[in-house]
């Protein structure tokens, strides 16, 4: 018979994960509970809370940005005048950030606050303000959560979202793959297929746990987090087999019009946002993420320069004209993406009542590469203001963008008093 120490690995291919028992330099007795963290309850649909955040990786010109009068009568800048007709919708922020250096690195800490290689020993990982609502509301809804962006750029792949586990969450990368998800359902054969892998990978994750515990009669406090880590893979795992089992035979909503060709991401932003629209109001999920990554080209808003290399502006007024357009662009569909949501009639409000939409970037200056004074603004909700709010953005008094993410997850109605790096509630 094996020793209990040698490793066993576990690849569960269609539910994104690898398990794989953690080595363990000494054995300590310690009982593993083998409850999943799981919710059996569906959704409840209309007026249900829900959440989505948008962010690009270059950031927005701030001079352009923002305003100078703070309250509600502050003035309309350039790149604020295409949400000018969602003006009482909103809320706009300055001086929040995560108090991280890193460039283009540090982008990807837009929804964590904490660098990925600096997440190791911490209990929560680098989850993402998205992933960390998920884990809560996400059971009672076919998608956890969406992730929408491009597997290109200048890291290679969309880091918007990352797991408790410190695992990126990979992204539908087009319209066509995001429709096929809401509205395309299996046939029976298939349907009877994935039946028979989901009892195959709950076997599994069984004999997982068996390994798991037998390894877990004695553990020291050096291993204990790593034993710890890994239990918290398995109810991620765990958490999705369960949806897979329950919305396996159930039909999807029926497609309001045909399946879309996917085309390039500055093409296809407005199909994206007309379909995330439609995945919160038939409940196919509340949680989504969308990022605008490498693959959104100048070339296709007809400008002849690299995105990046633009962001180096250097001051060049033609560079920053070109800059401008380009965010402009996205601006208007975010702020189109509001009045469609505004338009969708959710219970007795409407859908964009039930919703919150943070529009931003973990990149603050693009010329300089810095990741402080966030372009951030957040509406729907309850964060329907109207407003223009600077905070203290230095000093003791400085309030992290992750204070606003605790004030968002309680909105939500998740019961927390910190979110990352959090130093209190946003008020």
């Amino acid at each position: 018979m094996p020793s209990p120490l040698n490793r066993r690995r576990f690849v569960l291919q269609s539910l994104g994960a690898t398990i794989a028992l953690p080595g363990l330099p000494s054995l300590l007795a310690r009982e593993v509970g083998g409850n999943a963290a799981v919710r059996a309850t569906k959704g409840a649909g209309i007026g249900a809370r829900r959440f989505v955040a948008v962010g690009n990786l270059l950031g927005f010109q701030q001079k352009h940005f923002f305003p100078d009068t703070a309250g509600t009568s502050y003035e309309t800048t350039r790149l604020l005048k295409p949400l000018e007709a969602n003006r009482k919708q909103m809320t706009v922020y300055r001086g929040l950030d995560h108090g991280l250096k890193g460039g283009h690195f540090a982008v990807h800490t837009f929804l964590s606050g904490v660098l990925h290689h600096e997440s190791q020993n911490r209990p929560d990982g680098n989850v993402t303000i998205d992933q960390f609502i998920a884990d809560e509301v996400g059971m009672e809804t076919r998608f956890p959560s969406l992730t929408v962006g491009s597997e290109g750029g200048i890291h290679g792949g969309c880091q918007i979202a990352w797991t408790k586990s410190g695992v990126r969450v990979p992204p539908i990368t087009g319209p066509a793959e995001l429709f096929e998800k809401l509205f395309v359902s299996d046939s029976k054969e298939r349907q009877a297929q994935k039946a028979e892998e989901n009892q195959l990978q709950a076997s599994i994750l069984d004999s997982v746990l068996e390994d798991a515990n037998r390894l877990s009669k004695r553990v020291n406090r050096e291993d204990k987090q790593k034993l710890d880590e890994y239990f918290t893979s398995i109810r991620d795992v765990e958490k999705r087999l369960e949806i897979r089992r329950r919305w396996v035979d159930q039909p999807k909503p029926e497609a309001p019009f045909g399946k879309p060709s996917d085309r390039n991401t500055v093409q296809d932003l407005p199909l994206l946002y007309e379909l995330l629209a439609l995945a919160l109001q038939t409940d196919s999920t509340r949680v989504a993420t969308l990022e605008i990554g490498g693959s959104f080209l100048p070339q296709d808003l007809g400008i002849d320069k690299s995105y990046h290399g633009l962001s180096h502006h250097g001051n060049d007024e033609e560079a920053i004209g070109h800059l401008l357009t380009l965010e402009t662009y996205q601006i208007e569909h975010f702020g189109k993406f509001l009045t469609r949501l505004a338009g969708i009639q959710d219970g007795e409000r409407t859908l964009l009542d039930s919703t919150a939409v943070l529009f931003g970037s973990g990149m603050g200056s693009g010329n300089s590469h810095t990741n402080t004074d966030l372009p951030i603004v957040l509406a729907g909700g309850e964060y329907q203001r109207g407003e223009y709010r600077k905070v203290e953005a230095k000093g003791s008094h400085k309030v992290p963008l992750s204070n606003l993410f605790v004030d968002i997850a309680r909105k939500m109605g998740i019961e927390t008093e910190r979110f990352n790096e959090s130093t209190g509630v946003f008020s």
